[in-house]
């Protein structure tokens, strides 16, 4: 058995219908997950010894300690295995609506508005080309909360960020619904966002 093993969606798949409907849920979480997974494990034990005994996190967080043989499949399974546990958990039953309390002000600080926040990640997130995800994150080094954009499955920690809020617009989890009508998916999309959940993230990142 591998070190890691597919986290469990906290939820039923028909749980975020009519947003996110259940088949696309089932096939996100059961076949690209778990790939992802399996992909992690695989290329774990070609790791040295030492970086073996570290955890996931710290590996992403100093991902070019990795040796170049491995590093490229770390990067993308690890950060796939990473950015679908933090995913599912970003979502909730009846979620949406708008944050409260130090990440309202964060934004607020950071975007001049929470609306001011949501059109330009929607616009930026959409835009990106080919497959990534768009996220909230938290800079340590200034502080304060940004938008990001991230290639493919990179995690936003191997550019030393805290993800908080993360959006994956890989076609995978959302054609099934939306076919190419990605901004569709992505205003749909906040109406399921968790924010007690970003907000207890925001909280332990700073």
């Amino acid at each position: 058995m591998g070190k890691y093993t597919l986290p469990e969606v906290p939820y039923a798949y028909d749980a975020l219908e009519p947003h996110i409907d259940a088949k696309t849920m089932e096939i996100h979480h059961t076949k690209h997950h778990q790939a992802y997974t399996n992909g992690l494990n695989d290329n774990w034990e070609k790791l040295p010894v030492d970086l073996q005994n570290k955890d996931l996190l710290d590996i992403l967080a100093n991902i070019n300690q990795v040796p170049e043989t491995v590093r490229s499949a770390i990067n993308f399974h690890g950060g796939g295995y990473d950015n679908h546990r933090l995913f599912w958990n970003n979502m909730k039953p009846n979620g949406g609506g708008t944050p409260g309390g130090a990440l309202a002000d964060a934004i607020n600080k950071a975007f001049g508005s929470f609306d001011a926040f949501k059109e330009q990640f929607s616009a930026k997130t959409t835009a990106i080309q080919g497959s990534g995800w768009g996220w909230l994150v938290f800079n340590p080094k200034s502080n304060n909360v940004e938008y990001k954009a991230m290639p493919n499955q990179t995690s936003p920690r191997t550019e030393g960020l805290v993800p908080l809020l993360g959006l994956d617009v890989w076609e995978h989890a959302y054609y099934l619904k939306y076919q190419n009508k990605r901004a569709d998916y992505v205003g749909a999309w906040w109406n399921v966002v968790n924010w007690d959940e970003v907000a207890s993230r925001f909280s332990k990142a700073k």
